[in-house]
C-alpha cells in the first residue's frame, strides 16, 4: 500500500515536471533560421524596374523562406527618433520580428549612424531581412530632420537645375555615410499650400517636373531611393493634413506633375492624407487618398502604370489615424510600405489577421513583400550577406 502510494506521487510529480517543462519551451523564443542569399549577380538600383526573370526569381528565392510574420514586417515602417519612437521600442519591435524598416525622424547624424548599426546587427542575429532606413531629406527638412547634416539651400531658395543637382549630391552623400538608403524627396507640390509649398520647387510651376527629375536622378544614382510625394498633390489645399482630413475639391490638378517622373524612374511616390470630393472618377468618398483604392491602385498603379513602392505618409497623423483599423485599409488600397503607424505591433498583428483569413488580400500583402524584397537586392542590401 506504501510502495503503491510513493510511485503514484513519484508519478504525478513526473508529470508535474513534463508540464512545467512544457509551458516553458512555449515561453522560449526560437531562433529563426536565417534566410540563405545566394545571388546569382550583384544587383543595382537601375534592375529595380527592368523586366528580369532571374531577378524575379531571386526575389521569389528570398519570400519563400519567409513566414507569415516575417512578411508581413515587410510593411510596416515605423520611426525612431524626438518625433518617434524611443530606440528601446525599435529594439523590441526587431526582436520581435515586426518591422521591416525604420525611419530616422528627428535626430543627430551620430545618433541615426549608432542605431542604424545596431539595428543592422540585431537584424544579422536574428535572422531578419536588412532593413530599408528612411528620412525626410528634403533641401527645406534635412537640416532640421538630421541635426549635423551638411547645410544646404532650402528648395524654394534654390536658383537653378544645376543647384539641386548639387543639393542632391550633398544629401545622398550625408544618408549614406550614415546608413539611409531611402529618401522620401522630393516635394512636387504646388506652391500655395504654406506646410509643403516651401519644401517644393513650386516657386516657378515650370520648374516642378524638370527640378524634381533632376532630384531623382542624382539620389538614385548614388544608390538613394527617391520619393516624389505628395501624390495625388498637396499644394492646392488649403489645410494641413498633420492636423486633419483635407479634400481636394474637384479636378486633380496636380497629378500632372507625376506620369513623367515615373516614365523616368522614379523608385517610390507617397500618398497623402488628402480627400477627393466632387470628381466621378476619383471621388474618395470621404476618406484619405491613403486607404482608396480608387487612388492608390485605379489611378497611381494601374492607370499611370507605377511599379515602384507606394508609400503612405505618416499614419499617426490627423488626417487618418481616427479611422479604424487604418492600416489594414492602407495595404487594402495597394500600399506597399506603411509609414510610422500609432501602433506597429498592432498593425502588424491586424494586417497578420486579415492576412490569415482573405486570400485577396493575402495576395495583396505579398506582392508589396515582394515589391520591397526586390528593393532591398536592388539596393545591394542582400548580396549573399545572409
Amino acid at each position: 500500500m506504501k510502495i503503491t502510494l510513493v510511485f503514484s506521487i513519484l508519478a504525478i510529480l513526473t508529470v508535474g515536471c513534463a508540464q512545467t517543462n512544457s509551458d516553458s519551451k512555449k515561453d522560449t523564443v526560437i531562433p529563426v533560421k536565417k534566410v540563405e542569399v545566394n545571388l546569382k549577380k550583384q544587383y543595382i538600383l537601375d534592375d529595380y524596374l527592368n523586366d528580369s526573370i532571374a531577378l524575379d526569381k531571386e526575389v521569389e528565392t528570398i519570400f519563400n523562406q519567409l513566414d507569415d510574420t516575417a512578411i508581413v514586417a515587410q510593411l510596416i515602417m515605423p520611426a525612431v527618433g524626438r518625433l518617434g519612437q524611443t530606440d528601446n521600442t525599435i529594439q523590441k519591435h526587431i526582436s520581435d520580428r515586426i518591422i521591416g524598416g525604420v525611419l530616422m525622424l528627428n535626430g543627430t547624424k551620430e545618433d541615426f549612424t549608432s542605431w542604424i548599426n545596431k539595428y543592422n546587427q540585431m537584424n544579422d542575429s536574428i535572422g531578419n531581412l536588412p532593413f530599408l532606413y528612411s528620412a525626410d531629406a528634403e533641401p527645406s527638412l534635412v537640416n532640421k530632420k538630421i541635426i549635423g547634416s551638411k547645410t544646404v539651400k532650402k528648395a524654394n531658395e534654390l536658383a537653378n537645375i544645376d543647384e539641386v543637382r548639387q543639393v542632391a549630391q550633398t544629401i545622398s552623400n550625408e544618408l549614406l555615410s550614415i546608413g539611409i538608403n531611402y529618401n522620401f524627396s522630393p516635394v512636387v507640390d504646388m506652391s500655395p499650400n504654406k506646410t509643403v509649398g516651401y519644401r517644393s520647387f513650386g516657386a516657378v510651376p515650370a520648374n516642378i517636373i524638370p527640378w524634381s527629375n533632376a532630384f531623382i536622378e542624382e539620389s538614385q544614382k548614388k544608390n538613394i531611393i527617391a520619393t516624389a510625394k505628395h501624390f495625388p498633390g498637396h499644394g492646392l489645399v488649403s489645410g494641413d493634413t498633420h492636423k486633419s482630413l483635407q479634400m481636394i475639391d474637384g479636378e486633380l490638378k496636380e497629378i500632372g506633375n507625376y506620369p513623367e517622373l515615373i516614365n523616368n524612374g522614379v523608385l517610390s511616390i507617397m500618398i497623402a492624407h488628402i480627400g477627393v470630393k466632387n470628381n466621378e472618377k476619383y471621388n474618395t468618398n470621404g476618406l484619405p487618398a491613403s486607404i482608396s483604392k480608387t487612388i492608390v491602385t485605379d489611378l497611381l498603379r494601374n492607370e499611370y502604370g507605377f511599379k515602384g513602392l507606394i508609400v503612405t505618409d505618416a499614419m499617426n497623423m490627423g488626417g487618418v489615424s481616427s479611422i479604424v483599423n487604418c492600416e489594414v485599409k492602407a495595404v487594402d488600397a495597394g500600399c506597399d510600405i506603411v509609414l510610422m503607424p500609432v501602433d506597429a505591433a498592432k498593425a502588424h498583428a491586424q494586417i497578420l489577421t486579415k492576412y490569415k483569413t482573405d486570400s485577396d488580400f493575402k495576395a495583396k500583402v505579398d506582392a508589396a513583400a515582394k515589391r520591397i524584397i526586390r528593393m532591398k537586392i536592388a539596393l545591394g542590401l542582400m548580396n549573399n550577406k545572409q
